[in-house]
């Protein structure tokens, strides 16, 4: 079973970045596609990105476009976010998640195995 610990969270000012990593317990096998999600109180989860392991293709909410960019280093099993320019709605507990196939959607089903998740906070 695939284990999956996010790391990078934080507080940061409106306008400010953050880099968020998703170490794997160990290669994510038949978990083709590797996602970011975020959860705001009193919200559904709802997906950010997501990117194919053994590819290069790259999926994004609307609401991150531009701003936000997945990647990966197979080296270090790792999936990363890199958030820029940050708003006050990017406020959430994000989680990473791996699942057999990535699609434009980016929905929470389609995924099987979650972290824990880290806390991102965007106030001035």
């Amino acid at each position: 079973q695939v284990q999956l610990v996010e790391s990078g969270g934080g507080s940061v000012q409106p306008g400010g970045s953050l880099r968020l990593s998703c170490a794997a317990s160990e290669h994510t096998g038949s978990s083709r596609c590797v996602g970011w999600f975020r959860q705001a109180p009193g919200k559904e989860r709802e997906g950010v990105a997501s990117i194919v392991t053994n590819g290069r293709s790259t999926y994004y909410a609307d609401s991150v476009k531009g701003r936000f960019t997945i990647s990966q280093d197979k080296a270090k099993n790792t999936v990363s976010l890199q958030m820029n320019s940050l708003k006050p709605e990017d406020t959430a507990i994000y989680y990473c998640a791996a699942g057999p196939v990535c699609w434009m959607s980016i929905s929470r089903t389609d995924f099987l195995y979650w972290g824990q998740g880290t806390q991102v906070t965007v106030s001035s």
